[in-house]
């Protein structure tokens, strides 16, 4: 069938190829019509008047938020808007009132205050009397954003704190910045082993906010009296002021007034003179002078931007904290009791996120409500997460019940509780286990389109203080049936389940139908179990979950916790056969069944996979599931194996059209025999379902059930030796190819889980870099791999050993724990000794640390430990060594970078200073320096739906190559993102990232600058300040910087970038050598040589001496030698480059061509410049060297290639392919009847085409014009047509002297499917199964920079109306089961699998 054609505004484009996204559609609607801002006059409340820019989209009460953040207002409340003396009503849109209009007047209303309204507005006036400070996040344990003093500009007059020169002047210590003379810091030297923590951190620039008051606290006298309160009073308030006055003031509905109680007296009367003010600020500012002046000063301060501003949705730990906690420790009025205010009232947490899902979605604008909403139930609830841990643990509440082993606790509207250990399971490791899992598997069913009368409650897990609690909000009905154990399944609202019993209603009708659409969608199949009573009972999902009619009316699916199937690698050979109920009437036959099982245990395991692997084995616990990514790519792969299995049957018998047009049944029999072949479901069409309960302890299936169970236990062996055989040789494949590989643990495990792999397979990712030939070329992936086996090792050692530990003596504790951890030997003795030294000094009569339990530890029983369940839980022995300081000599792991990830892990957090880890006869970690242990909460994620379509969309139309459409669809989801989020979300990150990649494309450097400034600050306050995404996000930063002409900026940016590489990873990573190179392009002095020679010995070592980022590396030495006028040398290196250039893509590629032109200029300066000196004579002492130095705009260029913004791609199959492609549109056009424009001209335009886009792309030492033409000329013409060549996962890609070069074998398997010459061509993406999903969501998750698809440009384009896309002929093609799930675009739009 052929496609139609949709022509507009002569730009010709296939109607498959747009994306129908009704909520974009709906977005630009909004931002057109609704989106129209405009400004109103604001009067009354005894303010000057000014004027207030509103959306027509607002509710009243959105300008009233609005006005109340606003410098003006603050911090007054409870106030409401009237226009033209009518008072508005708080939910109505300004675009639906009367009169309103731009100009108009609204004036404020000061409404009066009930208890309540009193309560919140003395909770405003606390907060902006604490004046957040530039030292309040890590006071908090939240991870801050440093950018502002990274940019914060020194004036010349200001001098350091401590007296100290000015090349610190940034900070009070060691400051990431260059010194005033241009050169880096010498710890930032390639080379050096210096890792400061200090310039982690620096101070903040933004002044210490006063004092305004010495206290504000609840009178003595509160709460009023009966009469009192009959009068109209709510409460009295004390207030100290700075001038040392005692005030004692009223609470009233008209607000506040000074009385006549002192501290010996009662008396409620008004004091003489004293006004009633509706805003306590204004009544303090009339008694106290002192408060009236800094209170001023406060109001008059320039706004944080929001990003700044806003308080995040989660909390995002920060490891390092104040360097003096106890000095900066304030006055924050808690004593006035408003924090404790919201305990009062019990949050019903389970009816507040249903009722936020029941919210309407018909519109745009109701789905931006609903997830804005839905993300601010859930940011609340895990707050109260947060706290309810400390208070359950720190021993504030009592347990609701009499179970020592599993207390259960109530606390603000949640349900907190370990959880049950099981022998079945595990014991401790089985029950975190089972919590993890319950966690996963109620975000898979949450994530569920289309199931919204399917509901899980609210949950959360939360590590603290090593014990790990499950927090959930309270079902409804679900007191009833824990107190009524004799009522009926039915009459307890049990639905669902082995123990429901057998029922008929509607109501379980509609949970079964429910059910079954999420076992679709989650690739479980419907299976038969036998229950405890002998019932055989019809499941959906695993053996545990239990559906319930709610008392709200509302279908909820709880303990899903084993809804994800079995992992077979690790259920031993007597676990891995499901018990089949067969009755006494089989006994006869026990012989054969016996033969049997032998025969199954073997079935789904590859050859020789058993004695290789050394797989199945046991595990600590018995909750080992697949992962639903692992499914996912199990399903595809299956469907390749399918299809090729037609394909090959089909070919056998003349191909699909003669077998479709025969008499027979003869392509049925196929499909049904490919469908045996693979393990389908079902025998006529691919289906393949998992079954959640095989392989699990304790369940037994039917006899009718044998045939299916043992299909199921083919599968998930199948499954198993998946991830062994496919996806962690694929992982490993991927970290040697590209130079962005995982920095740390955080993204190593999530490259891992994107693959499916769990972290339970680190050893064998261990096993399997260890056996490759190019594991010298992969140690830094080792060196990750081994950090975080050795830190989640300690983590678990570290969970039981605080369990003996009282609070007195937690610090204490903590800072011995690391110090056995991380010094070698370290022994009991020292601590014991310094520790009693210190209490001395403090008076303390207690005991000394060296009585405790806890303290005997020494360094060599911690690291038996630690290799003891390493080896039990990853299957590694002598791995570790028999030290720290062996992980450090064998793999070259940082005793910094383990303390980083174990802090991150734990929640510990530590004073920021220097840490020397490898002095033995004292302790590095002293109890000062722990400053406090934070909850480490994971929680659901809320789905931006609208605004992750719209960043997805335009990732698809990069990859297309249509720059211009992919810059509106990330408007329109940094809009989305905006609206529901604030922006302060990851993915909102990564929007912003790679719009300003885009922008940049795009020729707008100051836009791209603008944009990249707000994804550092996203990066660093939602992920964290050292995050492997925000090292990145700062070098792109550097990048658009250096193209405004913001040198300095951009080296702070690249300095900054790569001091916070050394403090997460080290020097010996892929990544550091991109820094580098950037470095060698924008420093101007001798330090130039020193990072671009370690850029290139980096290359060398994990790429080889032929690699493109090597040959890149290679070139980039070269030009500079050439600025230093030392030619011989340069030659010697752009030899190199060519060598490498020629050996990859040949003699006749331009790249190669380049290249040559290059290093004959070199060769032409050289014998210019041994001429001229040889002409000078002997005679003259010095000699003046003429050198050739690169323009702004190359090196703009080259950093725009080395850091993987722009990946220009020349293929060798690009000629014949677009031949190809024209015969086979030429072919299509007559066979649609429509007029044929001839080949000759076609042809003709193409090739003058192709010789203006070579004649422009030159040579790296040509100069264009000055400024960013460097990168616009090569994205000239993306306004109006799409660029000749994206690549989505490339990466090997890398360029010099503005050609790209692309390795000749990119796909995997080209050579199983010649897709050039079936495949259509065109911005049509062809996909099965679920690939729409994985090419969209997939990227964003990588370990790439921040999950973005490359953008590849190139300068040559068509210059016809007509486009590559004008006529395309589909063919159905089979992804590979290799490839990412994505489609590689390469010309135009061109599909290459």
């Amino acid at each position: 069938m052929k496609d139609k054609v949709k022509k507009a505004g002569g730009r010709n484009q296939v109607k498959t190829d747009v994306i129908c996204l009704n909520g974009a559609n709906e977005a630009v609607g909004i931002k057109g019509d609704e989106d129209i801002s405009f400004p109103v006059k604001i009067q009354g409340a005894g303010l000057e008047s000014f004027e207030l820019q509103v959306r027509g989209f607002w509710l009243v009460q959105d300008a009233i938020m609005n006005l109340l953040s606003r410098n003006e207002v603050r911090p007054r409340s409870s106030l409401s808007l009237s226009l033209a003396g009518t008072t508005l009503d708080p939910l109505a849109e300004l675009q639906s009132l009367k009169g309103l209009k731009a100009g108009a007047i609204i004036r404020l209303v000061e409404e009066p205050y009930t208890f309540h309204s009193a309560r919140v507005h003395l909770a405003r006036v606390v907060e902006l009397l604490r004046a957040c400070g530039p030292q309040d996040a890590l006071r908090e344990g939240r991870s801050p954003s440093v950018l502002e003093i990274l940019t914060h500009t020194q004036t010349p007059d200001s001098t350091s704190p401590n007296g100290k020169s000015l090349k610190r002047s940034t900070s009070n210590t060691k400051a990431e910045s260059p010194c005033q003379d241009g050169a880096p810091p010498e710890y930032l030297l390639p080379g050096s082993s210096e890792r400061p923590l200090m310039a982690l951190l620096p101070h903040s620039t933004q002044p210490v906010p006063p004092s305004y008051l010495r206290d504000l606290s609840l009178s003595c006298w509160n709460p009023p009296p009966g009469h009192r309160k009959m009068q109209g009073d709510f409460m009295y308030i004390t207030v100290l002021t700075m001038e040392g006055r005692h005030l004692d003031i009223t609470s009233c509905p008209k607000g506040f007034f000074l009385n006549r109680s002192t501290e010996d007296t009662f008396d409620p009367r008004p004091a003489p003179s004293s006004p009633v003010c509706h805003c306590l600020t204004d009544l303090l500012c009339h008694v106290s002078p002192a408060f009236k002046q800094t209170f001023t000063t406060l109001k008059n301060r320039p706004q944080q931007p929001p990003l700044e501003a806003l308080p995040t949705h989660y909390h995002t730990l920060s490891w390092l904290g104040l360097p003096c906690a106890s000095r900066t420790h304030k006055n924050n009025f808690c004593r006035l009791g408003v924090d404790e205010q919201a305990a009062t009232q019990i949050p019903d947490w389970n009816e507040e996120l249903q009722a936020a899902r029941d919210l309407p979605q018909g519109s745009l604008e109701e789905r931006l409500q609903r997830e804005r909403t839905l993300l601010q139930v859930n940011s609340a609830f895990v707050k109260t997460v947060m706290q309810g841990a400390e208070t359950v643990i720190d021993g504030f509440v009592e347990p609701v019940n009499g179970n020592s082993e599993d207390p259960a606790f109530l606390w603000s509207g949640l349900f907190m509780s370990q959880g049950a250990t099981s022998t079945v399971f595990g014991g401790e490791r089985g029950r975190r286990a089972a919590q993890r899992l319950e966690l996963n598997c109620v975000q898979a069913y949450s994530n569920l389109e289309g199931l919204q009368g399917l509901r899980t409650v609210p949950t959360a897990i939360v590590d603290y203080r090593g014990v790990r609690l499950s927090a959930q909000g309270l079902a409804p009905g679900l007191e009833s049936s824990e107190q009524d154990q004799e009522a009926t399944p039915a009459s307890r609202g049990l639905l669902y389940g082995v123990n429901a019993g057998h029922q008929e209603s509607s109501n379980r009708r509609q949970l079964l139908a429910l059910l079954a659409h999420a076992a679709k969608s989650l690739s479980l199949q419907r299976h038969v179990v036998v229950a405890p009573n002998g019932h055989h009972v019809p499941l959906f999902t695993s053996v545990d979950a239990q559906g319930l009619l709610g008392a709200d009316g509302r279908f909820y699916l709880l303990d899903v916790f084993r809804s994800f199937p079995a992992d077979a690698n690790f259920c031993p050979k007597g676990e891995t056969e499901s018990p089949t109920d067969t009755g006494d009437e089989e006994n006869s036959k026990s012989c054969n069944e016996d033969e049997e099982t032998k025969g199954n245990e073997t079935d789904g395991w590859p050859e020789t996979y058993l004695a290789t692997s050394g797989l199945p084995r046991s595990f600590p616990h018995g909750l080992c599931r697949l992962r639903p990514e692992l499914v996912q790519a199990f399903v595809q792969h299956k469907h390749y194996q399918f299809t090729q299995y037609v394909k090959e049957k089909l070919d056998k018998n003349g191909g699909l059209e003669e077998c479709a047009t025969a008499v027979d049944s003869q392509a049925t029999d196929v499909v049904r025999a490919a469908c045996r072949e693979v393990g389908s479901v079902s025998d006529i069409i691919f289906e393949m379902r998992l079954n959640p309960n095989v392989f699990s302890p304790g369940i037994s299936f039917p006899p009718a059930e044998s045939t299916s169970t043992k299909l199921q236990e083919r599968l998930l062996r199948e499954a198993a030796a998946f991830i062994i055989t496919h996806q962690i040789p694929d992982f490993v494949k991927n970290c040697l190819q590209t130079n962005e590989a995982p920095m740390d643990g955080t993204s190593l495990k999530q490259a891992l889980h994107q693959r499916g792999i769990n972290l339970r397979y680190l050893g064998h990712v261990f096993k399997a870099i260890t056996k490759s030939e190019h594991k010298e070329h992969l140690r830094h992936i080792t060196r990750s791999v081994i950090g975080e086996i050795f830190v989640r090792s300690a983590k678990r050692v570290f969970n039981s050993f605080l369990q003996g530990v009282d609070v007195s003596c937690l610090a204490a504790a903590v800072g011995h724990f690391l110090s056995c951890l991380l010094v070698p030997h370290f022994s009991a003795i020292s601590v014991g000794e310094d520790t009693k030294k210190k209490s001395r000094r403090r008076g303390r009569g207690t005991g000394t640390a060296e009585n405790t339990p806890w303290s005997m530890l020494t360094g060599t029983e911690l690291w038996n430990l630690v290799c003891q369940d390493a080896i039990e839980t990853y299957d590694i022995s002598d791995s570790l060594g028999s030290g720290p300081n062996h992980l450090v000599d064998h793999y070259g792991l940082q005793k910094l970078s383990l303390l980083r990830e174990f802090c991150l892990k734990t929640g510990v957090q530590l004073r920021l200073r220097d840490y020397f880890l490898d002095i033995q006869n004292k302790a590095p970690i002293s109890p000062d320096d722990i400053l406090n242990i934070f909850p480490v909460v994971k929680h659901i994620h809320i789905p931006t739906v609208d605004a992750s379509k719209a960043y997805h969309a335009a990732q698809i139309s990069i990859q297309k190559g249509l720059l211009d459409q992919a810059h509106e669809h990330l408007k329109e989801a940094v809009y989305l993102f905006g609206r529901v989020c604030d922006d302060l979300h990851p993915e909102a990150c990564y929007c912003h990232s790679l719009l300003a990649k885009v922008a940049f494309l795009q020729g707008k450097s100051a836009e791209a600058r603008s944009i990249q400034l707000k994804a550092v600050v996203i990066s660093e306050r939602v992920l964290g300040f050292d995050h492997p995404d925000t090292i990145q996000q700062y070098a792109l930063l550097g990048v658009y910087t250096f193209a405004g002409g913001e040198i300095a900026l951009a080296q702070k940016c690249f300095l900054r970038a790569r001091l916070l590489m050394l403090t997460v990873h080290g020097e010996d990573h892929p990544y550091t050598a991109t820094l580098d190179s950037c470095l060698g392009l924008v420093l101007k002095d001798d330090q130039t040589g020193q990072f671009l020679k370690n850029a290139l010995r980096l290359n060398t070592s994990f790429f080889g001496p032929t690699d493109l980022h090597t040959a890149l590396s290679q070139h980039l030495l070269a030009q500079w030698r050439c600025s230093k006028g030392d030619y011989r040398s340069a030659m010697t290196h752009e030899k190199e480059a060519l060598t490498a250039f020629t050996s990859l893509f040949g003699e006749d590629h331009p790249q190669t061509n380049c290249s040559k032109e290059f290093l004959c200029t070199i060769t032409k300066q050289a014998v210019k410049v041994e001429r001229t000196l040889r002409q000078a004579g002997a005679e003259c002492n010095e000699h003046t060297v003429e050198c050739l130095s690169p323009a702004s705009d190359i090196i703009l260029e080259q950093m725009v290639l080395v850091t993987g913004i722009r990946r220009l791609t020349q293929s060798n199959r690009f000629q014949e392919y677009k031949q190809k492609h024209l015969e086979r549109k030429a072919a299509a056009r007559k066979e649609l009847g429509i007029k044929l424009i001839t080949e000759l001209t076609t042809l003709d335009s193409v090739n003058e085409e192709e010789k203006s886009s070579e004649n422009a792309a030159g040579c790296g030492n040509e100069t264009e014009d000055g400024g960013n033409k460097a990168v616009e000329s090569n994205s000239v013409s993306h306004q109006e047509q799409p660029a000749e060549g994206t690549s989505v996962e490339s990466p090997t890609e890398a360029s010099a002297n503005r050609h790209v070069v692309e390795p000749a074998d990119q796909n995997k398997h080209e050579g199983e499917n010649d897709v050039d010459s079936d495949r259509a061509a065109s911005n049509v993406t062809m996909k099965t199964g679920d690939e729409d999903d994985e090419m969209s969501g997939s990227e964003e998750k990588n370990g790439k920079i921040n999950g973005g698809a490359h953008i590849t440009t190139s300068p040559s384009v068509l210059k016809s109306k007509l486009t590559w896309a004008d006529i395309v002929t589909s063919k159905p093609a089979v992804a590979s089961e290799k490839e990412n799930k994505a489609v590689d675009i390469a010309v135009n739009g061109t599909a290459e699998q």
